[in-house]
């Protein structure tokens, strides 16, 4: 049977084959790629393969994708015709080309001459000099494939850099700052080297005053005939450079337009009506803004430097307030020639102050349910004349969870909140200066939400947090938060409820009241924006709760002090999140991350808060299992508990996942992962001696493998993962591993052990 479905697989591709080549236009030929031959030479051994690989992105076009030596695309291309030019570009056909098929790159687009040129040219601007490559091409049946050639010969190394030099400040400061540039001594000739010097001198002469400088200015002379395969060379500025280049710059003025009209005939230069700040003259006819809002953007002041780094930071500040819908700067050289001074001017145009939206939302949550919530948003973008930003939420939803039946697990909620921004250190009685690329945030919240678990009991969440958020640069990230409080009641526990409890008594846990006053802080580090294939994110945070009220109280022993009559939590928890991603040539992703959490009760408190603790399982968890169906350690809930209530979780926690990610079409991509993980407790009040986290934590870790999809709608991502557990910690030591339990045949097995979990988001 086997045999038949490998010659009649071997039959489609033939026919898709031939069904291809009858297409092709009369004299056609399909181009199949290129092969890049490098004549052996002792002498290039060592980068040869390297410089192949090198060479190939010289080689035009490109050819079509092929599966099993047939190109597939072609044939979808083909098969599904040509649409409706009357649709433009619109229609089902239209749709299924652009998503499934790619146009035939036929031979008369080949011109291995040219290319062959572009290859020599490639060689001669890395060194390679005197080397040759030529083209040809080979027909096979309905193929024709570019074969090339290349004599390479040894690339030449640069032996001394030279500045011809003389007594002007300018060219003193591009020698000084080059000896500290990219080009050195011994290193391969690059010509590509050489515009990365240039450039680099170009910013660091920019951040000196030199704002009329350009890297074109610079000129690099090459002597390849000094001998031994070096190269000599020789950098200058050019004598055609403008006088004023040659110069450096002081700001003179710096005049703000705070209400500047993008239908304005030209830029205003009129300083009327001008208030004087700190340095700024300030045009602001309507009132709407602060000076100080201003003096706090921007970073420089007149007298200084012209600095490129300044005003790419006021630029960025000015940007990042969200007070504006456009900005735009402009620099002028005062009239007089012999004073080398700038006038800068910025023009900014105000967004709209006030506005009202609402949004419907879907939500997935580790528990394996899935929800929709509306809210709506009314915004203030200048509370206080300082950009400062006011925002005032209301929303309802509801949280459906699929393990369970639509009576019994299935929640409600209704809140609002009220919060202000403020673009700066907002701390009482301090008046802190900073003049960072991206500008601080301070951000004041309140909140209330009401939440009904269906038939069982209500909750009433108070929040208030304080906290502040800065960026050293755009990879690194700080928040910090002195003020973090919550204080939660339950009411309205029904009969069901307790009864309930009556067989397990940790589910009380759910309607604990309990105030956290706490404060945390964390540390984010990612890489995404700097690097395309290696990709790292890394947060560190600590938590801290109870601290100064233990303090106040005299709190020692578990639930014995409250404030409020309520009893307050005492706890450090700190977790640690590290992420990591390969991209590969082929858009394959592998990607990884890795978890720890510890958390740890003290005093007043013998537990974590409830909103504190940590799960395991779901669908970005180990995802061969449920939520709430593994852990603390080697126990295991019952299934009335995982059908029910949200069961206590841990105080500690380890996670590690692995996947690789395979693009399918531009919608859609598979994956394949594998999850590690549990979570166990500090002790064993609850879940007896199995949930305590000991020595030997590696052999209750939870084991998970399997398949997803997912579907790139553009303004969110939809994720299947189908997992099976491999290793499930809360059997017997022995009898831990179960692969050999794997029967898709039978329903049993698929009933309680196939997990299916759907989300919204990429797991990490």
């Amino acid at each position: 049977m086997k045999g038949l479905n490998v010659i009649g697989f071997i039959l489609l591709m033939t026919a898709s084959s031939c069904s291809v080549s009858r297409f092709l236009p009369p004299g056609e030929k399909l181009y199949k790629g290129a092969t890049i031959i490098i004549e052996k030479n002792v002498a290039v051994k060592n980068t040869s393969k390297q410089l192949k690989k090198q060479l190939k992105l010289a080689v035009t076009p490109r050819r079509n994708k092929f599966l099993l030596g047939q190109p597939y695309k072609v044939w979808w291309w083909y098969t599904i015709g040509e649409p409706d030019p009357k649709k433009n570009g619109k229609g089902l056909r239209a749709f299924l080309r652009k998503k499934l098929a790619e146009p035939p790159v036929l031979s008369s687009r080949l011109n291995t001459t040219v290319t062959a040129e572009n290859m020599q040219a490639f060689m001669e601007n890395t060194g390679y000099f005197h080397s040759t490559v030529q083209g040809d091409t080979v027909n096979s049946g309905y193929y024709t494939k570019a074969i090339y050639k290349a004599q390479v010969q040894p690339q030449y190394h640069i032996k001394s850099i030279t500045w011809i030099s003389d007594s002007s400040a300018l060219l003193k400061l591009l020698e000084q700052r080059q000896k500290r540039g990219i080009l050195k001594t011994g290193q391969p000739y690059r010509l590509s080297d050489i515009s990365a010097e240039r450039d680099q001198l170009d910013i660091f002469l920019k951040t000196k005053g030199y704002y009329y400088f350009n890297p074109d200015y610079l000129m690099a002379y090459a002597d390849t005939t000094i001998g031994n395969r070096e190269v000599a060379l020789y950098l200058n500025v050019k004598k055609t450079t403008p006088e004023k280049a040659k110069y450096s710059y002081k700001i003179n003025k710096i005049i703000v337009f705070a209400n500047y009209s993008l239908v304005a005939a030209q830029l205003d230069t009129s300083m009327q009506g001008a208030v004087a700040y700190q340095g700024l003259l300030i045009t602001d006819t309507t009132k709407k803004f602060n000076p100080r809002l201003f003096a706090q953007t921007i970073t420089y002041r007149p007298g200084t430097t012209y600095n490129s780094r300044s005003q790419n930071s006021t630029l960025n500040r000015f940007i990042s307030l969200g007070t504006f819908k456009f900005v735009k700067n402009r620099f002028e050289a005062i009239k007089d020639s012999n004073d080398h001074r700038l006038n800068v001017y910025y023009y900014l145009t105000p967004a709209k102050k006030k506005s009202f939206q609402g949004e419907i939302d879907g939500f997935s949550k580790d528990n394996n349910s899935l929800g929709t919530q509306l809210s709506v948003n009314w915004k203030n973008r200048n509370l206080f004349k300082g950009a400062e930003l006011l925002t005032v939420k209301a929303y309802t939803g509801v949280e459906i969870s699929f393990a369970d039946s639509l009576r019994n697990n299935n929640s409600f909620r209704i809140g609002g909140e009220v919060s202000i921004k403020f673009p700066r250190y907002a701390i009482p009685f301090f008046n802190i200066k900073e003049n960072n690329f991206y500008p601080p945030n301070t951000n004041l919240l309140i909140g209330y939400e009401l939440f009904r678990k269906q038939l069982f009991y209500t909750k009433n969440l108070f929040r208030l947090q304080y906290d502040f958020t800065w960026k050293k640069n755009i990879q690194n990230e700080f928040t910090l938060a002195p003020i973090a409080l919550s204080y939660l009641n339950a009411s309205n526990v029904t009969d069901s409820f307790y009864k309930q409890a009556l067989i397990n008594p940790a589910i009380l846990l759910n309607v604990y009241s309990e105030a956290i006053l706490g404060s945390y802080f964390s540390y984010t580090y990612n890489s995404a924006q700097r690097s395309r294939k290696n990709k790292w994110y890394f947060n560190a945070s600590i938590d801290l709760s109870g601290n100064i009220a233990g303090l106040v109280t005299g709190a020692k022993n578990f639930r014995e002090k409250t404030i409020f009559n309520t009893p307050f939590a005492q706890y450090v928890k700190t977790d640690v999140d590290l992420h990591y991603t390969r991209a590969f040539a082929n858009k394959w992703n592998w990607a990884n991350r890795i978890q720890i959490g510890i958390g740890i009760p003290y005093n007043n408190s013998s537990l974590l808060p409830f909103s504190k603790q940590y799960i395991i399982g779901g669908s970005s968890s180990v995802r061969g299992f449920r939520v709430r169906s593994l852990g603390p350690g080697t126990h295991q809930p019952t299934a009335e508990d995982q059908r029910f209530f949200q069961i206590i979780g841990g105080d500690y926690k380890f996670l590690a996942n692995s996947e690789i990610r395979i693009p399918i079409t531009p919608i859609i991509s598979g994956a394949v992962f594998f999850d590690v993980g549990n979570i166990w407790t500090k002790d064993t009040l609850l879940f007896g001696p199995g949930a305590k986290l000991s020595n030997n934590w590696y052999k209750e870790l939870a084991v998970a493998s399997g398949i997803g999809l997912r579907f790139d709608a553009t303004v969110l991502v939809i994720r299947a993962d189908l997992g099976i557990p491999l290793r499930k910690p809360f059997l017997p030591s022995t009898d831990r591993w179960v692969l050999n339990q794997i029967d898709f045949g039978s329903s049993d097995w698929r009933k309680q052990n196939l997990v299916l979990n759907i989300a919204l988001g990429m797991p990490f």
